[in-house]
């Protein structure tokens, strides 16, 4: 099975599939790291070659570094420069205010060190706050480190449409935004992916499957009010919410199932291959502990949705309530109901 590849740059290809590394992350659960290299490299092997990763997740730039080593100790260089990984660089909201240089520099540095590279391939920047500190200083920070060569492509992760053309019109030249993109959020389709498709930038998505909820696990099921059983599952019932309530989502779901039986299919992976079909996306990253989903994460890119498959699904999302706001907006208010449920200070800072 050969997975279609996307262009982010003169000779830098990636994988239209992306496998997401939060899910190895302490908080997930202990992971065994020796079995979590090898299911990296069995992902690897079966095509997904590009690995989103950021300093934030405890751990998993470390784990990322050894399955480096491990597929070219295997595989030799040559396989290895197929590698690509992307992480991200957060500074935390406490420190933003403060936020020098050199700090960001070493935070750049220290991932460079844990992944085991001497050039990052990607990083996405994120700020959470506009408020606090000069976000637009920090980027062109990151930009001189790309000057020097500890970074190969810049990108951006969840910042808004005005802030992104603000950095494109200080000459910080964003390869790619990640942004929370899914049949429930189509908010980058507002404002970002007409300044995407102006100044050549792409989309990498996140949240394609919703947490879960866009699978056959929800289909006629009724509302799971009240408390979910974990943050993930609360920020995406909020979407649902927003989007148009239950029904409309079960709707959803129904014409969804039927689309996956046409194509011998499941619902997760339609979801996530319809926002291979959106504008200015190249890649969507998809969360996995394991090797378990492996199958059907390859399935992902290769199924060749018909016209009548995404006009029926056209149909239902036109009956849909648009989200508010620009992209992140109505998680980066840390009063409302979406960032309430937000985590801020992540970034572990230890070597």
């Amino acid at each position: 099975m050969t997975l279609p590849r996307a262009t982010l740059g003169p000779g830098y290809e990636i994988s239209r599939v992306i496998r997401g590394g939060w899910q190895l992350a302490g908080g997930h659960g202990a992971i065994d790291q020796a079995e979590a290299v090898e299911d990296l490299v069995a992902t690897a092997q079966a095509g997904i070659t590009t690995f989103d990763c950021a300093d934030i997740y405890t751990g998993v730039e470390e784990i990322i570094g050894a399955f480096r080593r491990t597929y070219a100790s295997r595989f030799g260089a040559e396989a290895l420069g197929q590698i690509r990984v992307h992480t991200k660089c957060v500074p935390d909201l406490d420190k933003l205010a403060r936020l020098t240089r050199p700090m960001l520099r070493e935070t750049v540095a220290r991932s460079a060190q844990r992944l085991g590279v001497e050039r990052l391939d990607l990083v996405q920047f994120h700020w959470w706050d506009y408020a606090q500190g000069d976000w637009l200083e920090a980027a062109s920070w990151l930009r001189e480190f790309q000057d020097e060569g500890l970074i190969h492509l810049l990108s951006g992760t969840n910042f808004g449409t005005d802030q992104v053309a603000a950095m494109f019109g200080a000459g910080i030249r964003l390869a790619t935004l990640q942004t929370q993109y899914s049949l429930l959020d189509l908010r980058p389709e507002k404002r970002m992916a007409a300044l995407a498709a102006r100044e050549g930038m792409q989309f990498l998505c996140y949240g394609t499957v919703a947490g879960g909820f866009l699978s056959d696990r929800w289909l006629g099921r009724p509302d799971p009010k009240g408390e979910m059983e974990n943050r993930s599952l609360t920020k995406y019932h909020l979407i649902i919410e927003d989007f148009g309530g239950w029904d409309l989502f079960q709707s959803l779901l129904g014409c969804l199932r039927t689309v996956a039986d046409r194509h011998r299919s499941d619902i997760a992976t339609v979801a996530s291959a319809v926002m291979l079909t959106r504008p200015q996306v190249a890649g969507v990253i998809v969360g996995a502990r394991n090797r378990a989903h492996l199958a059907a994460n390859l399935r992902i890119g290769t199924l060749a949705l018909l016209p009548e498959d995404l006009a029926a699904i056209e149909a239902v999302l036109a009956q849909s309530v648009p989200l508010k706001g620009d992209v992140y907006e109505l998680e980066r208010d840390r009063h409302g109901r979406h960032g309430a449920i937000m985590k801020y200070n992540l970034n572990k800072e230890e070597a």
